[in-house]
């Protein structure tokens, strides 16, 4: 992939995303932004439903009405790819790494030579990686598919802390390389540090405030986002 000069700046936006059932509304909301977004939120206020509305991978009890502008076509497995939060449920644990990469053994070394991982990784079994390793191994599949858009749903929340330093640091590394946008999910602030350079904070469904991610975040004006930091989100990064 070609190094990122930083002229360079896809814009994605979501111009609307609702999300129903036949008794209400789950999700109103628009947000649009360059290279990086983040969404933050509790458990339950929709973060990672919004990822599944983009996807397209609703339940068939969900409905969605979808408008967006972009510079590609949101199409699911080629321009957008997705790193879930769980890597251990995430491959098959029956058929080895090099076969799940859906290409040759030397293509897939390539993309695990991205992340840092060698290419014996691929002759072994999910469950003889370790947490970090599996994430690394999901994070280079969605590179395989040299997508516009990656979407990151909590991608270390099923990680130690040291596993997690390592894949933030990776993801960072990354994006500023790799020609491609970011939508990371979370409800960790520190995990998108360096990364999202703008942020949104979704509360019941709703974008309750957004900008750039240091403005929002030192100074929060949403009486929910002060309550978040306030609840013990770790905010020291952002006090100026």
């Amino acid at each position: 992939m070609q190094a990122d000069t930083r002229a360079y700046g896809m814009s994605f936006a979501c111009q609307k995303l609702v999300v129903f059932n036949h008794e209400k509304q789950l999700l109103n909301l628009s947000f649009s932004f360059n290279r990086s977004f983040a969404l933050i939120g509790q458990s339950g206020s929709g973060k990672s439903l919004t990822l599944k509305a983009l996807l397209g991978m609703l339940p068939q009890t969900l409905q969605r009405t979808f408008l967006y502008k972009a510079e590609y076509t949101l199409v699911r497995g080629k321009t957008v790819a997705f790193v879930p939060q769980n890597p251990f449920t995430a491959l098959s644990p029956l058929t080895k790494i090099e076969k799940q990469f859906g290409m040759s053994k030397e293509q897939a070394a390539y993309y695990c030579n991205m992340v840092e991982l060698e290419a014996q990784f691929l002759d072994r079994f999910p469950s003889e990686l370790s947490g970090g390793q599996l994430q690394r191994i999901i994070i280079a599949m969605a590179l395989s598919l040299k997508p516009k858009l990656l979407l990151l749903d909590e991608p270390t929340t099923a990680l130690d802390e040291e596993s997690k330093k390592h894949i933030l640091a990776l993801i960072q590394e990354l994006h500023q390389k790799a020609l491609f946008d970011i939508l990371f999910v979370t409800h960790d602030l520190q995990s998108i540090e360096g990364i999202c350079e703008e942020v949104g904070i979704l509360q019941n469904g709703i974008m309750v405030e957004s900008g750039m991610t240091h403005n929002v975040l030192s100074q929060p004006q949403h009486p929910y986002t002060q309550e978040l930091l306030e609840a013990g989100f770790k905010q020291r990064s952002f006090r100026a």
